[in-house]
């Protein structure tokens, strides 16, 4: 019934909403939520990204690199991950480009190793009591097994125990050739041009003629051939015994008696 004398449609109040202006309003099929969609263009701004990113610790960014080609690049930016890498520990720098860009997905304690510059008298044990460390944990990270292994290196790496000690640290980027690892390397004594030098700070450049190093050449051969080592560690024993070959030889036969008595112990 009309009001006021006007005449009513039925079919406008039985009727449901016109479907065509219902299909025009609820239509989202071009708004689909996508880092890459026009509605969310600051998500692939790299200024807006890196704002963000600079926040996110290491395993966030690992993800965002796998979202698309924009934040993969903006993810991988040197700076950012080597921020996102020193966060945790409260390192100063870290110093060094890395063989991978995987380096930077993990930086556990494990990452970061102490470099120890080895001198006469070291040994594994001695080097585990000295820095507070298991004796195993030293030769996994040196990829050794054995004590003798250690006496062809110039350097052994020791795991950090006390994370304190990265606290406004200087790390090294560096592969370690003997122990076949990229680690973070932190030197307490100075950086590794002072590892390069003698303890009086010299450089460990020999300076003997060609007659001497010939002649050092064949008492090594010999002493490898007698001690069934390799060039480096005859080397080693030489240097210790002050090139005296006989003593060189009874040096490393107490080292060998002393390792296979831990062996068996």
């Amino acid at each position: 019934m009309g009001c006021c004398g006007d005449e009513e449609n039925d079919d406008d109040i039985l009727n449901p909403l016109n479907p065509t202006t219902t299909t025009e309003i609820l239509d989202f099929s071009d708004s689909t939520i996508s880092p890459m969609n026009s509605h969310f263009s600051a998500l692939t701004c790299r200024d807006t990204l890196r704002l963000i990113f600079e926040k996110l610790p290491i395993p966030d960014l690992a993800r965002c690199s796998c979202v698309c080609r924009v934040w993969n690049s903006v993810a991988s930016d040197q700076e950012i991950v080597t921020r996102a890498f020193k966060a945790p520990w409260n390192l100063k720098h870290v110093i060094g480009k890395p063989a991978s860009g995987n380096f930077w997905r993990d930086n556990s304690l494990g990452k970061f190793a102490i470099s120890h510059r080895i001198v006469r008298g070291d040994s594994i044990a001695s080097l585990a009591v000295k820095y507070s460390v298991q004796v195993m944990d030293i030769k996994r990270l040196n990829n050794t097994m054995s004590e003798h292994g250690i006496y062809s290196r110039e350097r052994l790496l020791i795991p950090i125990s006390n994370p304190e000690m990265l606290l406004q640290a200087t790390c090294y980027v560096e592969v370690d050739t003997c122990a076949k690892r990229e680690v973070a390397v932190l030197y307490l004594d100075g950086g590794p041009e002072h590892h390069k030098t003698t303890s009086n700070g010299s450089s460990s450049t020999s300076s003997c003629s060609a007659t001497d190093l010939q002649s050092k050449k064949r008492v090594i051969e010999s002493l490898r051939r007698s001690m069934q080592v390799d060039d480096a560690t005859a080397q080693y024993y030489l240097t210790i015994a002050d090139g005296d070959p006989r003593a060189a030889i009874s040096q490393f036969s107490q080292d060998l008696r002393w390792e296979t008595h831990l062996g068996f112990a």
